[in-house]
């Protein structure tokens, strides 16, 4: 078939599915997260953060272990936070880290994908929530680095803001420790060093 002949019917109807998911995909840059930018003008959005995590993985790619498929990974990243678009940004820190990864949080944010991805052609719809529940697995070299990058650029935005929702939420050391680092280390153990030297004079300075 040549580039300049009419779309079938089949053709015309997977673009529509397409751009439906492309148009709700949009709604991603209403949804504010906790994190504001560095500058801590304003709260960020979750489809700025989505980019900004893109942009981490191009940037930090000399970080990631054996193995590691830097495409796989960008595309996680633009896909991780799409349920938020149902669910909302849940914070980590918020409940004392108990929301962020309740059950009740976890089954909204499958049923969200259902219904996101689900709008898609069959055949993308399958590959692309495929990868969003490797994401969240977070077992495969691909996902353990994604999920580091996920955790670190909050902890990089609080730094540059004057501790943004560490100071909001009453954040201990320990609490990053267990929330963040033990997340980042396995997918960027020195990555999540260096970071974590930063960021302790943080929390000596403020008691």
């Amino acid at each position: 078939m040549t580039q300049n002949a009419p779309l079938t019917a089949a053709e015309s109807d997977r673009l529509a599915r397409q751009f439906d998911f492309l148009t709700e995909a949009d709604r991603l840059k209403s949804v504010l997260r906790a994190t504001t930018l560095a500058d801590g003008s304003r709260r960020e959005n979750s489809g700025e953060h989505s980019w900004h995590l893109a942009l981490y993985a191009l940037v930090l790619a000399d970080q990631a272990g054996p193995g590691v498929d830097l495409t796989r990974v960008v595309k996680m990243l633009i896909l991780h936070d799409l349920v938020e678009i149902d669910t909302g940004d849940v914070p980590i820190h918020s409940a004392n880290g108990q929301a962020h990864a309740s059950a009740a949080t976890l089954a909204a944010e499958a049923r969200a994908a259902d219904r996101i991805f689900g709008l898609l052609p069959a055949d993308q719809a399958r590959d692309l929530r495929a990868l969003w529940d490797e994401f969240e697995a977070a077992e495969s070299p691909d996902a353990r680095f994604a999920k580091a990058l996920d955790r670190v650029q909050p902890v990089m935005q609080n730094l540059a803001s004057g501790g943004g929702t560490w100071a909001t939420y009453n954040v201990t050391f320990e609490q990053l420790e267990s929330r963040v680092g033990a997340k980042a280390t396995p997918g960027a153990p020195r990555l999540w060093a260096w970071v974590r030297g930063r960021v302790r004079p943080w929390f000596e300075a403020q008691g």
